[in-house]
């Protein structure tokens, strides 16, 4: 089963410890964590279910391509990995 994991500084805000779902892609997986932990939800994702802009996704060390729909594949063994986008002069 695909392994999604949430960087410690959202573990700081709301519940999300690691965790193992089921699905095909990213969204079929976040929102299997986001039953979970439904917290995590607001900090991940908008009200239309896009990536928030300060958000980025990890899947097997590549960042996702599709942060509106969130269609990317996950294989049964990958590694999804959230976090905040770093940004700055």
């Amino acid at each position: 089963m695909p392994h999604v994991v949430f960087t410690g500084n959202l573990q700081r805000h709301v519940q999300c410890p690691p965790c193992e779902v089921v699905g095909h892609t990213v969204r079929e997986c976040l929102e299997a964590s986001f039953e979970l932990y439904g917290g995590a939800r607001g900090y991940v994702v908008d009200e239309h279910g896009a990536l928030r802009a300060h958000m980025v996704v990890f899947v097997d060390g590549q960042a996702i391509s599709d942060r509106q729909c969130l269609g990317d594949a996950v294989e049964e063994n990958s590694e999804i990995f959230v976090m905040q986008a770093l940004s700055g002069g």
